[in-house]
């Protein structure tokens, strides 16, 4: 269906334009939701949409439609749209490349009972734990696509995901605490019972917290706290902002930007990665780009377009769907650390399992003030007790100057690959 599009689009577009990109994805994804302790929502949804690029005379124009019967009026929309816009010689479609599969990133064989087996497994985990649910979710995606452009280039991507979220109440002597986590993966192996128990035990154990003053102290991102402050720091690697001085990673290749412990690669070729693709929305081939090296700053990403300003090649971050055109971004994000140090070698510390007030963080300097969620003093190497409320205060690529990864799994939280991270240079305000 979607190559039998794309040629009737392609016959239809070879009467306006030379150059001309065609990108067509079928997505079909699934939603459970609970209210409390009930299975009450279920939603399907099938959607085909058609994003087509022109460029005419250093122009370009682009338009959509989820309506494929509306192709050829597409093609002629994208084609007019061009007209109107400015010159800009550095707007081009990929070239024809070779691509190599990516393992573990779409699961054929997923059924809807397995979906809702989940759920329950959750909410009846809950329920043992003696908590109360106050929300859940599972949420399944499959996405297929086909990118295809004058330059003979012809490339199909399909991937899976599938998501569980919870958040529960724990009661003690009339007090209460919250807590909230989620899972992912790209292959239906989500463990329902292990999210269930984790989140209780959180809830649990920050009952009764104490008031902290303040202090500069270790401080040990648990994953979605570092998830959560590592956004304004990986955006200084987008190619595009550093050509408009909006890094302050600018002018900084060679030098050390972080711990000399620390490397980090955008990696859109990750086996079972939340980003992974044969190649980006461009059809550029995805690949492993090296970002600093022992702490040294190697590289930025690029997509074609912001590689064409900078004289330089994309690395394959041109994301998009079919409604937008491709945007300059980071793929799955790896923290890889030489050594790792045990929690019970932290003297004195303060766990930070999650944080509220991330997207205020600044994007350019990189300055935040969060509060801290479901905190926890760390004393003689032991979580010690909980924190009432608490904010953390600092810089996160000065945090990063002098961290340490603490011995933990290796999880993905949105789009970073990362162990718990343990920060030197942040300040905790009580």
């Amino acid at each position: 269906m979607l190559y039998e599009l794309a040629e009737e689009g392609t016959r239809h577009l070879k009467k306006y334009v030379d150059e001309f990109e065609i990108f067509i994805e079928k997505d079909k994804s699934i939603e459970l939701s609970s209210e409390k302790s009930v299975l009450n929502f279920a939603k399907r949804e099938d959607t085909v949409g058609i994003g087509i690029r022109v460029i005419k005379d250093n122009k370009t124009g682009f338009a959509y439609t989820t309506n494929p019967e509306k192709i050829i009026q597409i093609a002629e929309k994208a084609f007019l749209n061009c007209k109107s816009n400015e010159l800009d010689k550095n707007f081009a479609f990929a070239k024809n490349q070779k691509y190599k599969k990516v393992e573990e990133i779409f699961d054929k064989g997923f059924d809807l009972d397995e979906g809702t087996d989940l759920m329950n497994t959750i909410l009846n985990t809950v329920e043992d734990e003696k908590c109360e649910s106050t929300s859940a979710g599972f949420f399944a995606n499959f996405t297929h696509n086909l990118i295809l452009n004058s330059n003979d280039l012809s490339v199909e991507n399909s991937s899976s995901g599938f998501s569980g979220y919870l958040t529960v109440n724990a009661y003690k002597n009339n007090e209460k605490s919250t807590a909230y986590d989620s899972i992912f993966s790209p292959i239906f192996n989500l463990n329902g019972e292990k999210l269930g128990r984790d989140v209780c035990k959180i809830a649990k154990n920050s009952i009764g917290g104490v008031k902290v003053d303040n202090y500069d102290m270790d401080v040990v991102l648990d994953y979605a706290a570092a998830s959560g402050l590592l956004n304004p720091f990986i955006s200084g690697f987008n190619g595009d902002n550093v050509r408009r001085s909006r890094s302050i990673l600018k002018d900084k290749l060679g030098t050390r930007i972080v711990s000399e412990e620390l490397s980090i690669y955008d990696d859109g070729r990750y086996p079972g990665g939340f980003n992974s693709s044969v190649s980006d929305g461009e059809g550029t081939s995805s690949q492993r780009t090296t970002l600093v090296k022992d702490g040294i700053l190697k590289n930025f990403i690029f997509d074609i377009y912001s590689a064409n300003k900078c004289g330089v090649e994309s690395t394959g971050n041109g994301f998009r769907g079919y409604s937008s055109t491709p945007t300059n971004s980071h793929s799955n994000v790896i923290f890889n650390f030489k050594n790792s140090i045990d929690i019970s070698e932290i003297d004195k510390g303060f766990l930070v399992t999650d944080v509220l007030g991330a997207h205020t963080a600044n994007p350019i300097s990189g300055d935040f003030s969060v509060e801290s969620n479901n905190s926890f003093l760390i004393e003689n190497g032991e979580i010690a007790k909980p924190v009432k409320k608490a904010m953390i205060v600092g810089n996160i690529f000065d945090g990063l100057s002098n961290c340490q990864g603490l011995k933990s799994d290796l999880r993905q939280k949105g789009s970073f690959i990362i162990p718990k991270i343990l920060s030197k240079n942040l300040k905790v305000v009580g």
